[in-house]
Order: C-alpha cells, then sequence, then structure tokens
C-alpha cells in the first residue's frame, strides 16, 4: 500500500519584518530608530511522517507550536522552505472555513465564489446547490449578504460547501468547533461518514477528547519541532502529562 501522503524534512521560514518600507529615506529613519528587526522564525523544523490511505492523523500542540501552518503547507497554501510534500487524490483543505468569501455578496452567490475557489464546476455545484444550502440551514438567508451573517452562519455555508464532494484526503483545521452544538454533532456526523469512506484525515483541534474520538493516529507539536508521532492512545498519553 503506498503513502497517500507523504511529508519530508520539512521546514517553513517566516521573516517577521513585516515593516512596509516605502523610500529609501523612510529606511534610513526606520534602520536608525532601530525599527527595522530581521528575525526570522523557524514555524516548522524538519518534519517527517508518512500516511496511509485511511489513516486518521490528529494533530496536537499548544497555541503556537506550528499546527496550523503545517496543516497549509500540506494542502499546498505555503510552499515549505525546506524538504518536500507528496499528495496524492483529491484533497478538501477545510482550513479557515469561508476564506473566500466575498462580504459584498449574497449566501446564494457565495457558494458559487467559494466553490469555484476549491475548484468546483459551476454544473457540478448548481447540482448540489440545494444540498448545500438545506445542510448549512440557511435557506431564509442565502439572498442576504455575508456581511450580515454571523460568524457562526459564515462558518456554517463554508462547511456545507466544503463537505459536498468526496475527497481522498481531509484537512480539517478547527472546524468541527463552528456552530451551536446541535451544527456540531451534525458536521461531526457528515465528517464520520467521509471517514466510513476510507477518506484519508489530517485533523487540528484543541480538544484531546475529541483528536481521540475521530483519530487513530496522533502527532505533537512543540514550537515547529515533532515531539512525538504514533498510535492515538499513546500520543494521547504523552500530551496529557504536557497539557496537565
Amino acid at each position: 500500500m503506498g503513502n497517500i501522503i507523504k511529508v519530508d524534512n520539512v521546514s517553513m521560514k517566516f521573516n517577521l519584518s513585516q515593516e512596509k518600507v516605502d523610500s529609501i529615506k523612510e529606511y534610513v529613519i526606520k534602520f536608525l530608530k532601530r525599527e527595522i528587526q530581521y528575525n526570522e522564525f523557524w514555524a516548522l523544523k524538519n518534519i517527517s511522517f508518512n500516511m496511509q490511505k485511511g489513516e486518521r492523523l490528529g494533530i496536537l500542540g499548544l497555541n503556537g507550536a506550528g499546527k496550523s501552518t503545517l496543516l497549509k503547507v500540506i494542502a499546498g497554501v505555503f510552499k515549505p522552505t525546506e524538504g518536500k510534500v507528496e499528495r496524492h487524490g483529491v484533497l478538501a483543505p477545510m482550513l479557515e472555513l469561508g476564506a473566500g468569501f466575498d462580504m459584498q455578496y449574497t449566501g446564494a452567490e457565495n457558494i458559487y465564489l467559494y466553490g469555484s475557489v476549491l475548484g468546483y464546476s459551476k454544473a457540478f455545484i448548481e447540482e448540489r446547490f440545494d444540498e448545500i444550502v438545506a445542510f448549512s440551514e440557511l435557506k431564509e438567508f442565502i439572498d442576504v449578504p455575508l456581511k450580515n451573517y454571523s460568524s457562526g452562519m459564515r462558518a456554517r455555508l463554508g462547511f456545507s460547501i466544503a463537505t459536498i464532494v468526496e475527497p481522498d484526503i481531509l484537512i480539517l483545521d478547527e472546524v468541527l468547533s463552528v456552530g451551536d452544538a446541535k451544527f456540531r454533532k451534525k458536521s461531526e456526523k457528515k465528517v464520520m461518514d467521509m471517514f466510513d469512506k476510507g477518506v484519508t484525515v489530517l485533523f487540528v483541534s484543541h480538544s484531546l477528547e475529541q483528536v481521540e474520538r475521530l483519530c487513530n493516529k496522533a502527532m505533537i507539536l512543540e514550537h515547529g519541532k515533532m515531539l512525538e508521532y504514533g498510535d492515538i492512545s499513546k500520543v494521547a498519553e504523552t500530551y496529557r502529562k504536557i497539557i496537565e
């Protein structure tokens, strides 16, 4: 059985000198005032692991550990500074749900917009439109501009669009904590149904209990380095000691 995901010695460097300097004069002034700092920051350092089809990996770690960065590198949002990622199959990244939304447009228009960001054809969206709306429970708001939606409503719409396909790889970043308890239950069930079809999952959640329930493998990241990788029960035990 071949690997569906292969992460090979991946490191990701960010340059934190986000100072925008518009002119040489401004640069000199800022430099003299010591406002420009060139501090590099390695969000990930030498991460390697493989995943087989159907494995469900929970990524654990405290804030700033590099969890979301790792998902973005695997999803292809970021190109790693070092190392490489190989993926096989259709990938559905649910990173920042609704990051492709336009607030001026209505819910209905955004279904087409966000759908095209995710690579769906117009015909495919037309065919599944009613299903997306029904799942999101936003029928009476679908012709309202998104700027009038609550963040929970936007997340529900994003989740409903992103899960309409049957991907080979599913990347979930904190998305099962969107909406109210009833919607959370429903979205978790939807993801579980995808699991039954043998989808390979990478999952970031702040809830260890949720990771234990949904995943069979886990990894602990700390300051961009991998502390541990293996079966969920063993890794969960280690993580409990870290967070206690």
